[in-house]
């Protein structure tokens, strides 16, 4: 089992979530579109050579971005993180994955 956190503009909080949901991530037991999510202000500069979905290349942007957390199975991890990749609106998302031990 893995977790996968991931930084969302608000504009896009619904849209990621379910395409993770709908690759089969954030399913705990018998209950499904678990995640756990904390509103935040994320920063980021575009550097020469960018395609940023927000800001201007060389100035620096704050955005208000959502962390959330779910936990995926080994088998579906790839699409899970590909399907987050295709909805999220950022050419380089921001999002850590975690290898979860069972104790």
């Amino acid at each position: 089992m893995y977790k996968i956190a991931v930084f969302i503009p608000e504009s896009h909080l619904d849209e990621v979530k379910q395409a993770l949901f709908d690759a089969g991530a954030g399913r705990i037991g018998n209950y499904d579109q678990c995640c756990w999510q904390v509103k935040g202000q994320g920063q980021f500069r575009a550097l020469e050579g960018s395609d940023p979905f927000l800001g201007q290349c060389g100035e620096l942007e704050q955005v208000e971005e959502y962390k959330v957390e779910l936990v995926c199975e080994d088998a579906l991890l790839i699409a899970a993180l590909t399907a987050m990749k295709e909805a999220h609106p950022y050419e380089e998302p921001a999002y850590d994955v975690y290898l979860l031990e069972d104790l």
